[in-house]
């Protein structure tokens, strides 16, 4: 019996780490992950984990591949402690933007960092709001997928916004936005558009009611803001009145915050999965934490009780 939690992490997101294990009332497990003079990552676990039940919680944002690096080595040492079973907990789960072979000659790489948490020693793998649902069939070990869906739709229930469309910013995206339309009790909008290359699209027409009204844009992952911005203007354009946007993972990279500010967003709600840093912090961004989710699910797995109960 897996009597014993421990809940360790690396580096990319100490504050999500930190309230988590408070939330769970566990101590965060000792570790040491620093550097060897040249940069190798060093990892060392300075507690008997011998057959514990270990969470290891770690991002794989900025820089991707050295908290990629950190969390598999993590899982590694782990491992060799005699960990009875590890959970690799991502919740934000990196370099899953290239999920399939969408030109000649690329890498699947989703697939390539599933086999790699695999490799390393990880038992199953917790995370939130996948770029590509399909990922899940990546794994040939237990993935629990939670959704950011009921923190959003709580947070802009308490706005009581009237008058409020769901806008996918691309056709992909039209499941998700159906989801959140459903539980707002809101109509449905999507912005159809081209992507020129991976930093720019172009946007071609709106196909659904946005005159007059105000706006929520759903998305997964923000980078660049360029289709985010794209689809603001072309909301203000055709006669939007206040444009939200609500994105899980704030990836937050080259213009992003100046796109952001440049926009006729009113605000951006994005959560926690990637710490924000202080510099990119401007009004438009409002941060809700997704703690009390991640910590509910690590308790329920290692009751060995559903965490279906959490999409309710």
């Amino acid at each position: 019996m897996r009597d014993k939690l421990s809940i360790f992490g690396g580096n990319s997101n100490i504050k999500l780490l930190k309230e988590i294990c408070k939330l769970l009332r566990v101590k965060q497990g000792n570790a040491s992950v620093t550097r060897f003079t040249d940069g190798e990552i060093q990892v060392k676990i300075n507690e008997n984990v011998r057959g514990n039940d270990v969470f290891v919680m770690q991002s794989t944002s900025f820089p991707a591949n050295d908290n990629l690096v950190e969390l598999l080595i993590l899982i590694d040492a782990l491992k060799r402690a005699s960990a009875d079973r590890i959970t690799a907990v991502l919740p934000y789960f990196g370099y899953a933007r290239q999920d399939r072979k969408d030109q000649p000659r690329v890498p699947i790489t989703a697939k390539l960092i599933a086999n790699l948490l695999s490799r390393a020693g990880a038992s199953r793998v917790l995370t939130i709001d996948l770029h590509a649902g399909q990922i899940q069939g990546f794994f040939d070990i237990p993935l629990d997928h939670l959704y950011a869906i009921n923190t959003f739709v709580e947070y802009f229930k308490k706005k009581n916004i009237e008058n409020l469309v769901v806008v996918s910013p691309d056709v992909g995206g039209i499941k998700m936005a159906r989801a959140y339309s459903k539980r707002l009790k809101a109509d449905l909008a999507v912005v159809d558009k081209r992507r020129i290359n991976d930093r720019q699209a172009e946007v071609m027409n709106i196909m659904g009611e946005v005159e007059g009204k105000n706006i929520i844009i759903v998305d997964d992952i923000i980078a660049t803001a360029g289709s985010l911005a794209e689809a603001a203007s072309a909301l203000k354009n055709a006669g939007a009145r206040d444009i939200y946007a609500t994105i899980t993972h704030p990836v937050l990279c080259g213009p992003a915050i100046e796109r952001i500010a440049a926009s006729p967003l009113k605000e951006l709600v994005v959560t926690d999965t990637i710490p924000i840093e202080d510099s990119k912090m401007i009004d438009k961004i409002k941060v809700l934490t997704l703690a009390p989710l991640l910590a509910s699910a690590i308790k329920r797995i290692h009751n060995e009780e559903s965490i279906s109960i959490l999409f309710e």
